[in-house]
Order: C-alpha cells, then structure tokens, then sequence
C-alpha cells in the first residue's frame, strides 16, 4: 500500500516544511527493521508513539477556510450575480407606446345664469328720504383694482374656496390680503369730468367720501368758497346739504362704539370755512362741529366784487394752516383732511399751481373741486347772468367768462364759422379747467363738473339756460370721454411731450393762431338788372372772401407737416384733434378759394339758359369744376372727417366733424326768376303816420326796476 502526503504539511514543531513523496517499498523495509532490532518490551511504546503522530498528521489534512468547498460556491455565486447585475445594467427598457385615443365630451347644456354688473353708479341730486343700511352699503363694495386708497383692502381673501383635485396648492391658502403703502398720495391719481347736474348731487359724492376718511380716522374738511356774486345760489344750495352730512354722521355714532368714546380733540368731524376773492379769508380759526355755526358762516361770506378768484393761493394758505393735524403724532397723523373748493371759474392765479399741488401733496390733502366745465377748445364762454338783488332788474344778460380750456395749452384749431358759415356752437369739453382739474387729479380728489341743464340726448338752447349757468350747446357722456383725458402734466413737462411729435407740435401751433375774421355769411344771390351792376356786386362778395384766404392758408401750411406722423400718433385724443383740425381747415380752404374762383367765372359773363330767368343763385355742391386741385383737396378734407366720426363717435370731435361733412364743400351756379320790387302797400288810417294809442296804459304807469351793470365775474 503507497501513500500520498500533501503538498505541504507542517512540521511537529507548527513550522511547514517540504516533504518530499517516500517510495513505498522504503517505508516498508523501514518498518521491518525497526521491527527487528527493537526489544519486545519496548514494542508497544514505540506503537503507541507512532498512533500519536500520525493522528496529529490527520490534523494537517485539513485544508484552509480558503481552499475550502463553501468558499469556492461564495465566490462563484457572487461573480454570477455581478454578472447579471451588470448585464442588467446594460439592457434597455423599452416602454410599449399605446395608441393616442381621442375624446370627445358632449357640450354642457346646462346655461349658467346671466350675472348683471354694474357698470356705473350716479348719484342722484334728489336728497333721499329716509337714511338707512343700504344708503351706506357702497362702502362694502370696494374692489382691489380701484384707484381709491385704502390701507387694508376691503374684499376678504378666498378662503373659503374649496380644493380641486387636481391641484397640489390651494390657491386661497397663497393670497394674502392686499395692503396699500402709506403714503397714499404717491402714486394715487384723482378723478376728473364727473358731471353732475347741480352742488348737491356733487354733495352726496363727497359725504361718501368724506365717511370713508373717518373710518380711519378723525377728519377735518375745510371749505374754500369763492366769494363772487354768481355763487350766491350755489352757497344755498350747499347749505342745505349740510344737514344731510351731519345726518349720515349721527347714523355712523350710533353703529359705531368708538365714536361714542371720542371728546374733544377726538370728534370725528370738524369743519372749517375760507373764502377767497381778490383776498383770502380764514373765517374760523378754530375748527367746529357745530352745524348751527358752520351754516351762520357761509350765510356771512362777504361779495367779493372784484373779479379776482385767487384760488390757488387760498389752497396753498389753507394747506399751511392746517398741516399740524397732519403731523405724525406716533400712530399716525391726528386727523385727515380734506379741501372742498366751489367755484365757477378757472382762478387767476395758475401760477400758483405748482406750489398747492407740492404743499398738498406733502401733507396728504386731497382737494375735491365743485366746479364747472370747460368749454371744448376755448378759454372763454358765456354766463347767464341775473342780478341776485330783487330790488334791481331781473332781465336775463349774458356775461363773459374765463371758465377754458380743458387742455394747458389750446389744442382746437379755431376755424371762426362751420360748414354753413354759422358761428361755431360752444359745447362741453367733457372736463374742467385745465389748472384745478390738475389739483385734484395730483392730490387723489375728485373734479365735478357741475351745469344745471346737462343734457346728453338733445341741443340745450339759450332760453333753457339757469341763471349762473354757462351757455354750452352739447354735453357728452362722461364714460365715453374717459378715454380722450388731457394729459395733466407740469407745464415743462407737457411742452416736452408735445416737441416729441411733429404731429402736435403742427396741432398746437395752428390752434393758438386767431380764427379767420372778416366774413359773416358769403352773398350767394345775385339779381341781374344789367351788366355792370352784376359785375360790381360779384365784385364786392370776392373782396370779402379774399379776407380769409390767407388765414385758412397759413393754418393749412401749419398743420402739413402732422400728416405724415398720423399713423405714429398712439393718443385718440390727438388723433381725433389733429384729423378734425385738419379736415375742417381744408374744408374751409376750399370752400372759400373755389367761391372765389365760381364769381370770377360768373364775371367773365355766363347766360342764363331760360331767357326769363334774372338772378344766379350760388348753392352747395359736392362736385367742383373750377379745379382739379381744390378737388383732391376736398377728398381729403372729407377722408379725414369721417375717421374722426368713424374712430370717435359720440365726442366733440365727432359732433364738430358730422356738422362740417352735412354741408359740401364745392358750389354751383343755379338760375332763378325775381320779379321786380312790388309797389308799397298804402298805409291804413289814410295814410296817418301816427301809431294807434297804447292799450295797457296801467301797465305802462308801473316804473320799470332800475339796471345795475353786469360786474367782473
């Protein structure tokens, strides 16, 4: 029998060694001889010894943790999973695309309920009877998106808007309540052409907003009145609103507890009076809540005759005077305040603008403003006046006044008579004076124009005008005319917005020129009697249109050069100011060259086609055959006046441009027959001059009232 030992196997002592294979034959002959010289006795020993040894070689047999079989499946089954692991990595998924399905749902035949907004709020000019809940429930209505100031918004966050599916953030959770900066006036703009028609629709306007300021906190008004005698009526007028004021007051004490616990410097409402004429006047230093004092005041104002309304200054001294309730006193100012201004004219002080917006502003002062307004493109227009004395006569006179223009600078082209050569009606701009409709608008108030006879459907005549009342043909909706505001800038500003454009700077050059003069109505009947005579009077009517040609040239000239900036223009006030300037000037330039083109042809002898017919009657025509030039021009002319009603309906511009489209712009000759001068009818009574006695001889004993002259207004 041969045996193998390992490789390696360790010595007796634990040091390996290398062992070499033994032949079996020498392991054998080995055991023999030891066998044979051993003594018997020590036979056992030495195989007891050998058993020893060999079983601590059975010991070295075992093979390492490393070279074991559980080691060799570890290790293989670990590479076999980084293969896959690997192999994994390496493939890529692809994903099935599925067919896109459209569809299609059914359109919902459930109509939701028609939701009526209102669009616009008028306040009414009839005092309402009973004072209540709802009366005050507008000031529930705010919206975030009003220019009016309010430092906490008074619409509520969604909150109550429930979640939707498909959503992660609710919405309502994300809104937080809008609030406004403090310093309200920075960026707050006022309103401008509010029309009303009398102080006391303005009135109500102006408690609302006079409660609003006192939800906030305590409030003084002050009231600046002019002194001149046309105001006199309007005074009254306000006087008895004052009840209404104070009522709506004591129905706010009544809901409202901290009211109740305010005294003395706390009262929520004070009222101070200052007239201004020629001269300013503080009329109580101390401000009071007595209504019984406040109306003994303004019945006191002193008729200031002079003519003079320095309005601005009585601003700016006003503003002065009261700033130290203004003052920061920890929790903010001790009181708001608020100028009320009634006037009827523009103020002879506009240099003093500047200053009272700066002064206002500082302070936080809004100035509202119960005015008038602004004839469309002039400075002046014309005052029913009544003397307020009963004593003298009550005769109906008409009186100039400054009450225009609605713009810094003119900004209609004042042609001097319309298509039919009538003088050009007066009609509402729409707005106020351009220098105390800028206050409000700069402070944060409010400007109302105020004309007793505002009609917006129909013409207002002269016999319908009230006294004190300006006399303007047409009003328009304030609505409409928001669109056409003036640009109320500095003055500096305004020259630099202008210069910015050839095509205003060409619309404001012309408008500042005077209008054409020199002709009231051109003569268009001409009675033949004989040659000469038809030839002097052909003559006569040229000369009297030859005044205005050079004036409608000159405008004509000025304004060319916008036509090639028309489509740059972004404005629609400009836009519909330079298209009517432009279109009436060469309208009225035509007109008048080819009337004096259509009697130079009627002198150089033209015969009547009906041998009995003595007189040539010049009419309107839209065609033109004196030339081809004054054609072209008069297509144009017409092009630009129907944009202007096209593009501006239901504005000045409009109404201007459809008067001048209703008469054509070329002439015509027609014929006609005039009998000769018919004999003098006899007079009755056989020829006795003398007029027939008087029948109302009482009448005529009353002694007439005596006839003041009309003052300053």
């Amino acid at each position: 029998m041969s045996t193998t030992l390992p490789p390696e196997i360790p010595t007796p002592t634990g040091t390996p060694a290398a062992v070499t294979a033994i032949p079996a034959d020498r392991l054998d002959d080995g055991a023999h001889a030891a066998a044979d010289h051993a003594p018997d006795d020590a036979a056992g020993d030495a195989s007891d010894d050998t058993d020893s040894d060999w079983d601590e070689f059975d010991d070295w047999d075992d093979p390492p943790w490393w070279a074991s079989d559980w080691a060799a499946v570890l290790v293989t089954s670990i590479v076999a999973h980084l293969i896959v692991v690997l192999t994994l990595a390496l493939v890529r998924l692809h994903q099935p695309i599925e067919e896109q399905v459209a569809l299609m749902a059914a359109k919902s035949e459930n109509v939701p309920d028609p939701v009526n907004l209102i669009d616009t709020l008028q306040y009414s000019d009839d005092p309402e009877e009973s004072i209540g809940a709802d009366s005050l429930s507008v000031s529930e209505a705010a919206t975030a998106t009003a220019i009016e100031f309010a430092e906490i918004a008074e619409i509520p966050s969604p909150v109550d808007t429930p979640p939707v599916d498909f959503g992660q953030v609710i919405a309502s959770e994300v809104f937080s309540q809008p609030v406004a900066p403090m310093q309200r006036l920075t960026n707050q703009k006022g309103k401008v052409g509010e029309g009303t028609q009398g102080a006391a629709g303005a009135i109500d306007r102006i408690t609302f907003e006079i409660l609003k300021s006192m939800e906030e906190r305590p409030t003084l008004v002050a009231w600046l009145f002019d002194q001149s005698g046309s105001l006199h009526r309007q005074r009254q007028q306000i006087i008895g609103r004052f009840d209404r004021i104070y009522e709506e007051l004591g129905i706010v004490q009544e809901n409202d507890e901290r009211f109740k616990e305010r005294k003395g410097a706390d009262v929520p409402l004070l009222t101070s009076i200052v007239g201004f004429g020629q001269t300013v006047q503080l009329y109580n230093e101390k401000p009071s809540d007595d209504l019984g004092e406040i109306k003994q005041i303004i019945n006191s104002i002193n008729v200031d005759s002079s003519g003079v309304e320095r309005v601005f200054t009585a601003v700016e001294e006003a503003a002065n005077e009261f700033k130290r309730f203004r003052r920061n006193t920890g929790d903010g100012p001790a009181r708001n305040v608020i100028f009320i201004v009634v006037t009827d004219e523009r103020g002879d002080d506009a240099e003093r603008l500047e200053r009272a917006i700066g002064t206002c502003r500082r302070y936080a002062i809004p100035v509202h403003v119960i005015g008038v307004p602004a004839p469309f493109g002039r400075e002046h227009t014309y005052v029913k006046y009544v003397d307020p004395d009963p004593r003298f006569d009550q005769s109906a006179r008409w009186a100039e006044v400054d009450q225009g223009p609605e713009t810094l600078l003119p900004e209609r082209v004042q042609v001097g008579f319309t298509g039919d050569f009538q003088q050009e009606p007066t009609v509402d701009s729409g707005f106020g004076p351009y220098a105390l409709t800028r206050l409000c608008y700069e402070t944060g108030g409010i400007y109302f124009t105020v004309h007793p006879n505002r009609n917006m459907n129909r013409a207002v005549y002269r016999g319908e005008v009230d006294p004190y009342a300006s006399d303007l043909r047409y009003f328009f909706d304030p609505d409409v005319m928001s669109r056409y505001r003036p640009d109320y800038l500095s003055p500096k500003d305004y020259l630099e917005f202008v210069r910015q454009s050839p095509l205003r700077q060409a619309l404001v050059q012309a408008a500042r020129m005077k209008p054409a003069q020199g002709i009231d109505a051109p003569r268009t009947r001409f009675v033949k009697r004989n040659d000469a005579g038809l030839v002097a009077d052909l003559t006569r009517a040229q000369q009297d249109a030859a005044k205005l040609e050079p004036t409608l040239l000159m405008m004509a000239q000025t304004l060319m050069p916008g036509m090639e900036h028309r489509s740059d223009e972004t404005s629609p006030r400009w836009q519909a100011g330079f298209d009517l300037a432009m279109g009436r000037v060469l309208a009225q330039k035509v007109r008048t060259e080819t009337y004096n083109a259509m009697l130079a042809k009627a002198k150089r002898g033209m015969a009547f086609s009906d041998a009995k017919n003595n007189t040539w009657v010049l009419k309107p025509a839209d065609e033109i055959t004196v030339g081809s030039r004054w054609q072209r021009e008069a297509e144009t002319a017409k092009t630009l006046l129907q944009s202007v009603v096209d593009n501006h309906p239901k504005t000045p511009w409009a109404l201007l441009a459809s008067q001048e489209l209703s008469t054509p712009i070329g002439w015509q000759w027609t014929e006609q027959f005039t009998a000769p001068d018919p004999p003098r009818p006899n007079r009755p009574g056989n020829n006795n001059p003398n007029p027939r006695p008087p029948r109302d001889d009482q009448a005529r004993m009353l002694q007439k009232a005596p006839t003041r002259p009309i003052p300053k207004l």
